[in-house]
């Protein structure tokens, strides 16, 4: 049993370390390129997990307000602040923004129908005095 678990704790830690560094984004990276610790993981078995544990992964929130990976490990115990739609100043630019389309093509369609209105109108106009005269 000893024995068994000399082999499957390396081969678990080496397997955890893996899908962590292909999870980890390229940005939080460090030292190295990714693929080169894909390698480095794989091939060093026992060392080589250790070491991007230890030395190939930021383990703090990056500059520029990005927030961590879910598989990151500080990503448990940091709090996302969420904002409300009516909070959010893009989204109620948006709404301005589609809302302004929405009239200008409201406008269109008025004056369109209007024009058609007029021009039904002035049909109805001219065959009526035809008829009659």
């Amino acid at each position: 049993m000893l024995r068994a678990l000399m082999y499957i704790l390396p081969l678990a830690l080496t397997i955890y370390a893996f899908i962590d560094c292909l999870n980890t984004p390229e940005d939080e990276v460090k030292h190295l390129p990714k693929v080169v610790w894909v390698i480095i993981i794989l091939l060093f078995w026992i060392v080589g997990p250790i070491v991007w544990f230890a030395a190939g992964k930021m383990r703090h929130a990056p500059a520029g307000g990005r927030t961590p990976s879910p598989f990151s490990t500080g990503y448990r115990n940091h709090r996302h602040e969420w904002v409300a739609p009516d909070d959010n100043p893009e989204f109620l630019k948006s709404l301005r923004e589609e809302n302004k389309k929405d009239e200008s093509l409201l406008k269109d369609w008025e004056a369109d129908l209007r024009r058609r209105e007029e021009e039904l109108k002035r049909r109805e106009r001219g065959e009526d005095t035809g008829t009659e005269g």
